[in-house]
């Protein structure tokens, strides 16, 4: 059996151990081919918990993970439940990621432990598409009840990770139960040869799948479908280019 085959038959085993048996609920790829080949099982894992944060402290970098998960659950078919604490929240941007706001029942409560309460509250509904909880601490034991809720309903679970300051940011980086964790950072856009500013882009990473890789891929921004994609000179694939990001390759 050549070795590439000896280790997805060994990530198949590793994920059916993992799963504990259970039943798999399918998965939600990105559309792009070099990103949906790095992600285990072709896409994001229904029924399961993702994490997202931004690439720095700064609310550019906050924003685009925002938009990264409205993206995602742009892409699901169903009512979003959102929680959260702050009120920075604009709506309308949703919309620009394909999440209209008449889809989405938000959520504003006073404190994290409400929005975790919240968040399990509509992943055991089952009548939701997707639920997205802002977090700054995400404990391994609280995360486990997220995932065996998400799995319980077949609901999308995404964890948007944030915090005020920097020694917080510390908590991205424990253990949790969580099946992909991403971080996007804004880059600059492209620029035009009239004045105006181009799509927005995006450094996403793949920080952690279970049963798979680490990757990082330069894509732009999500558009009114919910949809990234590569740049087109990265897409075309020019041969002076960092390798280490075409075709979204680790």
């Amino acid at each position: 059996m050549p070795a590439n085959a000896q280790i997805s038959a060994l990530r198949d085993q590793i994920a059916r151990i993992e799963s504990g048996g259970k039943r798999a609920r399918g998965v939600l790829p990105f559309g792009i081919e070099a990103v949906d080949r790095k992600v285990p099982g072709g896409g994001l894992a229904l029924g399961a918990l993702h994490e997202v944060a931004g690439g720095g402290n700064g609310a550019v970098h906050g924003a685009a993970a925002a938009l990264f998960a409205a993206g995602i659950a742009a892409r699901t078919s169903g009512q979003v439940l959102w929680c959260m604490t702050r009120r920075d929240l604009f709506a309308p941007s949703l919309a620009q990621a394909g999440l209209h706001p008449d889809r989405v029942i938000f959520a504003e409560v006073g404190e994290e432990k409400a929005v975790l309460a919240c968040m399990e509250e509509g992943l055991r509904h089952g009548g939701l598409s997707a639920v997205v909880g802002e977090l700054t601490r995400l404990p391994m034991v609280v995360s486990r009840r997220l995932q065996l809720c998400a799995e319980e309903s077949g609901t999308f679970a995404l964890a948007i990770r944030r915090w005020r300051r920097m020694t917080e940011a510390a908590d991205f980086g424990q253990p949790t139960a969580s099946v992909t964790r991403w971080r996007v950072t804004a880059l600059p856009s492209a620029p035009l040869p009239v004045p105006g500013v181009s799509r927005a882009r995006w450094l996403v990473e793949l920080i952690r799948a279970r049963a798979g890789d680490c990757a990082d891929f330069e894509l732009e921004a999500c558009d009114d479908a919910g949809r990234l994609a590569l740049p087109a000179e990265l897409a075309n694939g020019p041969a002076d280019t960092d390798t280490r990001r075409i075709g979204a390759v680790a």
